[in-house]
């Protein structure tokens, strides 16, 4: 039996990042940009929770902080899958009957 995240432990990796690396830093979003060198809008819709963090991305925020870009990615993959799990029964899927006989 696999064992399940709680939807509600889920944390957008934007907002994480935000609260306990920029602002802990004084960095203000466009400084914050400029040194990952990525635009000011890119880094805002990470930050905002209006876009995911991708595997660039992480990277770049571990050369310039020092934290784990596969921490960080497991933080997206988890948020991921518990906003996917929110919509599970919206999911189609047929079932092959093949597979049944076990």
């Amino acid at each position: 039996m696999a064992i399940r995240l709680h939807s509600s432990l889920a944390v957008h990796p934007g907002g994480w990042l935000r609260r306990q690396v920029l602002d802990p830093h004084g960095l203000t979003v466009k400084r914050a940009a400029e040194v990952l060198h990525v635009s000011r809008p890119a880094l805002s819709n990470l930050l905002n929770g209006n876009a995911g963090l991708s595997a660039e991305m992480a990277i770049r925020f571990e050369k310039v902080f020092g934290l784990e870009a596969d921490t960080l990615l497991r933080m997206q993959s988890a948020w991921d899958i518990a906003q996917a799990r929110q919509r599970e029964d919206e999911i189609a899927v047929e079932h092959l009957p093949e597979l049944m006989r076990a």
